[in-house]
């Protein structure tokens, strides 16, 4: 499932093509959403939160989308092949005379006044991409974090009412870059704030950075560390990289971690 940090990067690129022009096509392929009609209306912007994307209109109302597995927005220049959207996998078109967001295979779609987002987000924990996250985000983080107990660390990671916009990758190379076994208790984290702030600049180092979207260059330019590496060696020692499981069915992940460099935590 794509991560916070390319649901901003996906903002930002509607941003550029949408932001501030009269929409001349729309189309919402959604059935709670068919009959809607916002051909006239004024793009304001679109912003990520955690993994959810909201895109807001000048007559109030709000396109909040959800790529959840496979789904992205893509940009095309109005008029080419790649604007006509015509695959069976598009669910919304949003085009401008000079540009067209399509948006293929979305997990969720929405229509919403701008005014009652929170009804669609605010169970979520502050967005670790938010630019006032230090000041504002963490301490909120803190506290949450301290609510889970003795969960483990993966999983509260993941879990997006704590923090949102983590996911498998970067709640592995956070782990292996603070040299903690995924399944230390939460309460036995010695340093949450570090542990965090990890994540949130491999998380920023994407964003600013773009790479390519196969599994784990987006936190190094030469490959992940341990994410999707199972039996490979580790970059730092040699050992053989493992995979386990967070969550039980049907809400598990995957978990790769290095034995070595993450021993596990002493009962």
């Amino acid at each position: 499932m794509p991560e916070g940090d390319i649901l901003r990067r996906t903002a930002t690129r509607m941003d550029e093509a949408l932001a501030g022009r009269e929409l001349t096509r729309a189309d919402l392929r959604w059935p709670t959403a068919a009959t809607v009609d916002l051909v006239g209306r004024t793009v304001l912007g679109t912003a990520s939160y955690g993994k959810h994307l909201l895109t807001r209109f000048d007559d109030g109302r709000t396109l909040h989308t959800h790529l959840r597995m496979d789904g992205s927005w893509r940009i095309a220049r109005t008029g080419t092949p790649g604007a006509k959207a015509g695959s069976p996998v598009v669910r919304a078109v949003l085009a401008n005379a000079t540009w067209t967001a399509v948006g293929e295979l979305l997990g969720m779609l929405d229509v919403l006044p701008t005014t009652q987002e929170h009804t669609l987000i605010g169970h979520l924990g502050p967005d670790i991409l938010a630019d006032d996250f230090e000041t504002a985000g963490l301490p909120e983080v803190l506290r949450r974090w301290s609510a889970r107990g003795a969960m483990p660390v993966c999983e509260v990671l993941l879990d997006q009412t704590v923090l949102a916009g983590i996911g498998t990758i970067y709640m592995a190379e956070s782990q292996f870059l603070d040299h903690l076994w995924p399944w230390t208790p939460a309460d036995r984290v010695p340093d949450p704030t570090r542990l965090i702030r990890i994540a949130r600049a491999l998380m920023q180092r994407s964003v600013q950075t773009p790479l390519p979207t196969t599994t784990g260059d987006v936190t190094r330019g030469r490959g992940s560390w341990v994410h999707s590496r199972r039996g490979e060696p580790c970059r730092r020692c040699g050992t053989p990289i493992r995979r386990g499981t967070a969550r039980r069915p049907p809400q598990e992940r995957p978990v790769f971690w290095c034995p070595r460099c993450q021993p596990e935590t002493p009962s």
